[in-house]
């Protein structure tokens, strides 16, 4: 069975938001920790965005890869709806998932 997860992070205020899609879903969390400890020249660096607020699950790879397209191409109040439904106080989930 293949895991792969569509994935919305944030910086620590909540200002700036990141849509990525992954099959492990904690590697690449500490994948962006550490390209902002280290100020590597990326978004999720640059922008210190890696307190995960949202994420789904699929088990296909391109449905996974078209969820992530659909959601990078929604207007940020969309987005927010979607982690509101998800995830209401946006609490940071990265250490339920490692």
């Amino acid at each position: 069975m293949h895991n792969y997860y569509v994935y919305i992070t944030t910086n620590k205020n909540k200002t700036v938001l990141y849509t990525g899609v992954t099959g492990n879903i904690a590697a690449r969390l500490w994948f962006h920790e550490e390209g902002a400890r280290l100020n590597q020249n990326n978004f999720t660096a640059r922008y210190n965005c890696y307190h995960l607020i949202y994420w789904e699950h699929f088990r296909n790879v391109k449905s996974a890869i078209a969820r992530e397209t659909e959601i990078k191409g929604l207007k940020r109040w969309k987005k927010e709806a979607l982690i509101n439904a998800f995830n209401p106080e946006w609490r940071f989930l990265n250490e339920e998932l490692m």
